[in-house]
């Protein structure tokens, strides 16, 4: 077939679909080496086509190694289109390789040493990879990560060459864009790794094996920059020994070409400096998942660090939950942290001052907007024992907990602030029914891609966890340090204007800060009882937009040093309603625009006094006396006056029981979740 674009005539003869992109027509779908070749011309067609997600090319995945062959689902197509899976032992007794797979055939080589391919007994499939019964990534018992590159145009590419001994030998990948980072290393004979990287420039190279600091050659890239469709090496050993076999790992940089305008980027690699203090901020334009970073002039703390939030990768470098791998040691996960995200980049502290490194970094996803809250939101009712795996089938990022049938605290936990992703150790909390500061406690635990474990305390007791995970238009989490200054502005990754944001001071007590976009921008709550108050002092009388959000001068929201956190929330179709209603009395039904219910509901009066109540299907919202919590309370759930059912289009009201959900007149807001 043949058609017309704003570059000339392309002539496409149908193909097995194996590329990302559909044409929008029955002949089949364009490869890998068309998009990037077309994408080269400027003549890449995008009317009708399918964008690209991170989620779809790149997942850390933690798993543990059983000693037998087992499957890991981490929603990746390797087997259309090839890629890389890095897996680690993270275990803080076991040493393993860094075991780099890049074929379907399980071919591997090692990032901590030099020697030649071997085979994993690892392989592919269309929705993650197998893992062999080899030891080398599934020893019975032991914590693994692994990290998975898809190929992707304007992502990450692999290539296997063989060298020729002749300096100025040209590579060909389908990157579609100028490299940021290439990683070489002989399969055939063992053989020193090799790096390049796009803030050292074709003269210069690194070695991912060793601690090493910067050396400059003409012998590896040939004093020749990268194009978008080759790359090319001198006549060295490490990059092209005669009858050598390579596999080169390629990875893009401020490309584009994601998102659903395919103008996002997703992946950046970079430099920085820190100043005298050891401190360096770094600019991405997106909140990372993955960073990897690396000195450049000295050997001196010159590992190469690998950081990622499903290991733990707080906002500070002191929080629980920090972890590190680094790609040249056999050692295992140290308990500490090298780079710490924000909403718009990453912060280094800690190291040594007028230190200079290298870094690769990968933006955090979900990036598609969700259309099943029951992939977003997950209430469970739990009473089992401890260690048991509790299965959301999603990575939790916000967990609300409390023990139903005692009075206790209302706990809120999690991702960005410091999280526990093994059995023992301890994350940070925040409570909703105090104002009290943030401390450091074992409530759930073992937060790994699905789920989590039952808490260590209280085992066997009745207990509600509402998990929530971060998403473009339903759910988002920024952390950030006070001014101090009216009208200090933090960007957000909701993509949309937040509707219902509660914010809270971590450092030191004050109350919980409630944004709610009925009330306007000069009025706010608190998780107590009491009507909404009046003051710029909140919001500086600042609506939040659909990147940023606005304090005031209030120590709950806004004292210079001090560290917070904001929860902002959004109506989303189908998935989440952000809204009020006007009580009658009587009874009434709410409609969120849902088709299957509300399973989370969550009200308050806000002309006068009135609790925050909560609801959820995991408890029960079937019956008029089905229990309520209350989120401003350590109270015990009532199990008899609930008042409120889950209907079709969202959820109902019956004031019979409990008239204060429902008063004639009196004003309410509410959350609710489909």
């Amino acid at each position: 077939m043949s058609k017309q674009y704003p570059g000339g005539l392309i002539t496409k003869t149908p193909v097995t679909p194996t590329g990302p992109y559909q044409n929008g027509t029955a002949s089949g779908v364009w490869t890998l080496n068309q998009q990037a070749k077309y994408q080269q011309q400027g003549i890449w067609p995008t009317a009708g086509l399918t964008p690209n997600y991170i989620e779809d090319v790149f997942s850390t995945y933690l798993y543990t190694g059983t000693g037998s062959a087992q499957t890991i689902t981490n929603g990746i197509n390797l087997s259309g289109q090839g890629g890389l899976v890095w897996t680690k032992a993270r275990d803080t007794t076991t040493t393993s390789d860094n075991t780099l797979n890049y074929n379907s055939s399980g071919g591997y080589v090692t990032s901590n040493n030099t020697s030649a391919s071997g085979n994993s007994g690892n392989s592919w499939n269309s929705t993650g990879f197998n893992v062999g019964p080899y030891l080398i990534a599934n020893t019975s018992g032991i914590n693994y990560v692994s990290w998975t590159f898809r190929k992707q145009p304007k992502f990450f590419d692999v290539v296997t060459y063989t060298g020729d001994g002749t300096a100025g030998k040209t590579i060909a990948h389908s990157l579609g864009s100028v490299p940021g980072c290439i990683i070489v290393k002989a399969t055939n004979t063992a053989m020193e790794w090799a790096v390049y990287h796009t803030s050292l420039g074709a003269t210069q190279y690194m070695s991912l094996n060793t601690t090493d600091n910067v050396t400059a050659s003409l012998y590896y890239w040939n004093n020749t920059t990268p194009t978008s469709s080759v790359f090319t090496v001198g006549d060295s050993g490490r990059t092209n020994g005669a009858g050598n076999t390579y596999v080169a790992y390629i990875f893009a940089s401020n490309a584009g070409g994601f998102g659903a305008t395919g103008t996002d980027n997703v992946i950046t690699c970079g430099s920085f400096t820190t100043d005298g203090s050891g401190n360096a901020t770094v600019t991405l334009g997106y909140e990372p998942q993955w960073i990897l970073t690396k000195r450049t002039d000295s050997s001196t703390l010159g590992q190469w660090y690998i950081n990622d939030n499903m290991r733990g990768m707080p906002v500070q470098a002191s929080a629980a939950g920090t972890a590190y791998l680094t790609a040249e040691s056999s050692s295992a996960e140290y308990v500490g942290g090298v780079a710490y995200p924000t909403a718009t980049g990453f912060q280094v502290g800690g190291v040594y001052g007028g230190q200079t490194n290298i870094y690769i970094a990968i933006r955090r996803g979900p990036m598609k907007t969700p259309t099943d809250a029951t992939k977003v939101f997950s209430p469970i009712a739990a009473n089992n024992s401890t260690n048991t795996k509790n299965t959301t089938n999603f990575p939790v990022d916000l967990q609300l907990g409390k023990y139903r049938t005692i009075d206790s605290n209302i706990l809120a936990t999690d991702r960005l602030r410091g999280i526990s992703t093994d059995s023992n150790s301890s994350g940070q909390q925040l409570r909703t029914n105090t104002t009290s500061p943030e401390d450091s406690g074992t409530w759930t635990r073992g937060w790994d891609n699905t789920g989590f474990l039952t808490p260590v305390a209280y085992a066997g007791t009745p207990t509600i966890l509402w998990n929530f995970q971060r998403a473009p238009g339903f759910f988002d989490e920024v952390c950030y340090t006070g001014t101090g200054t009216g009208g200090a502005t933090f960007s957000h990754n909701l993509t949309v204007v937040p509707e219902f944001m509660i914010v809270k001071n971590r450092t030191t007590s004050a109350q919980w800060l409630i944004y709610q976009s009925s009330l306007g921008n000069t009025q706010y709550l608190l998780f107590t009882t009491g009507a909404a108050g009046t003051g710029s002092f909140a919001w500086n009388n600042t609506s939040p937009t659909s990147t940023i959000f606005t304090v005031g001068t209030s120590g709950a929201c806004n004292t210079s040093g001090e560290n917070y956190v904001a929860y902002l929330f959004a109506t989303l179709a189908g998935v989440s309603k952000v809204g009020s209603y006007t009580g009658n009395g009587t009874t009434q039904t709410i409609n969120c625009g849902f088709t299957g219910g509300a399973r989370f509901v969550l009200i308050k009066r806000t002309d006068s006094t009135g609790d925050w109540y909560v609801y959820d299907t995991a408890r029960g919202m079937t019956t008029l006396t089905d229990p309520y919590l209350l989120l401003n309370s350590s109270a015990a759930e009532t199990a008899t006056l609930g008042s409120v059912t889950t209907v079709t289009t969202g959820f109902a009201l019956n004031s019979t029981i409990l008239a204060d959900i429902n008063i004639s007149a009196a004003s309410y807001i509410f959350l609710a979740i489909a």
